[in-house]
């Protein structure tokens, strides 16, 4: 697949702070991305630097082969809405679609007034009278109706309920099959976008602990439950994201797939076996980077060395 958006060493700080830690990463066409992680994580910062709205401390970013900075045929061909979005107090969300056809060329006015009609956006009341629902309604009604080759979504279908999230995830996967483009999530809301995102970025920190695609990444974390010891034999030299135990039975979240052997036996000494939820999954990866007792590398690549106790 061809890279849209390549990035090398990205780093960002802020006097003392290190917002953006050493990132490297590519963004494949036509793929749809989950970027993860907690508040303060890095996203936003990361995505204002790949959209040219912030400049890196260093290391390169490149989009479409270009540097974006004050770069109009690269700014042009990407779309970054957030939660906080901004508009001048004096307009209506008539206005804001008018100046979004102006800039986005692969603007589609039909589908954008046919998202005004699902979300019953007040086209001609000002913006600053708009409800928080009908604020990020505007947003995301932009994102998806610009059709921007690259497009950022971070996190402004927060504001809406959940009716209109899932009317929002509805919309987006229907265009993006019928225009499909590279489209950027991010969102704390990480089992109402797992069935659609692709490819997960994982950020702690403002470092990147994972960059894999979502089905991969579900296949490597298995939970085990069943008699203690046998949960603990599985369990030993692998990374141990999570263990709770009652009596005799104990369930432990292990990351790092079975080998058909291994599952074999799980079973024959009377383990189950139990997928673990995307949203799971990050909250344990996160957890275990933040106690200091395990690193990107180990989680990217599990290994026996990798074990951790907890």
């Amino acid at each position: 697949m061809t890279a849209v958006i390549e990035v090398e060493n990205l780093t960002k700080r802020y006097r003392s702070t290190t917002a953006v830690d050493d990132v490297s990463f590519r963004l494949e066409e036509n793929t749809i991305y989950g970027f993860l992680g907690g508040n303060g994580a890095g996203k936003t910062t990361t995505m204002s630097l790949l959209t040219a709205q912030n400049a890196p401390t260093s290391g390169s970013i490149r989009v479409f082969g270009e540097r974006p900075y004050e770069n109009h045929r690269v700014l042009s061909r990407m779309c970054f809405v957030r939660e906080s979005q901004r508009y001048p107090e004096d307009f209506t969300p008539r206005h804001s679609f008018d100046a979004a056809r102006m800039f986005f060329p692969r603007w589609d006015e039909d589908f954008a007034q046919r998202l005004i009609d699902d979300f019953h956006v007040p086209v001609h009341t000002a913006i600053k009278k708009l409800s928080r629902g009908q604020l990020s309604a505007v947003g995301v009604i932009i994102g998806l109706a610009a059709r921007a080759e690259i497009t950022f979504f971070d996190e402004p279908y927060l504001g809406l309920d959940a009716v209109a999230r899932s009317l929002f995830y509805e919309r987006l996967l229907e265009d993006y099959t019928h225009s499909p483009r590279t489209i950027v999530l991010s969102s704390h809301l990480i089992d109402e976008i797992s069935d659609l995102v692709e490819r997960v970025l994982l950020i702690d920190d403002g470092r990147l602990l994972i960059d894999e695609s979502t089905d991969d990444l579900r296949g490597r974390a298995v939970t085990l439950t069943g008699n203690a010891d046998q949960v603990d034999r599985f369990a030993e030299g692998r990374t141990l994201l999570h263990r709770q135990a009652m009596g005799s039975v104990a369930s432990a979240t292990v990351y790092g797939a079975l080998t058909d052997a291994e599952q074999a036996e799980a079973t024959a000494v009377g383990l189950e076996r139990s997928s673990v939820p995307l949203q799971q999954l990050v909250v344990h990866l996160t957890k275990k980077t933040r106690s200091g007792h395990s690193h990107s590398h180990a989680l990217a690549h599990p290994t026996p060395s990798s074990e951790v106790h907890s």
